[in-house]
């Protein structure tokens, strides 16, 4: 788990059938310190967070199987949280 800012939203026209209807982030992960820590990804949302939101991502395989309710995904990254303020 790792923790990114939302940075924006992504949309695609094509994509693999287990995404259908999934919202797409693009996130950045952060260091301790709040510094940016490699380059962005996308991750799948499924609590609603929202760009400028601070979230905690995961790269469990299960979870986004679970989450988009199929056994295969090409799913790398989730949201699994939003930090309080």
């Amino acid at each position: 788990m790792q923790l990114a800012l939302v940075i924006g939203r992504a949309t695609s026209t094509v994509k693999h059938r287990s995404m259908a209807g999934q919202k797409l982030l693009i996130v950045q992960p952060q260091l301790v310190n709040g510094k940016a820590d490699g380059d962005p990804l996308l991750a799948i949302d499924g609590i609603g967070a929202g760009i400028g939101e601070t979230v905690m991502i995961t790269s469990d395989g299960r979870y986004a199987r679970e989450l988009l309710k199929t056994e295969a995904t090409p799913v790398r990254w989730s949201v699994i949280g939003i930090e309080d303020a």
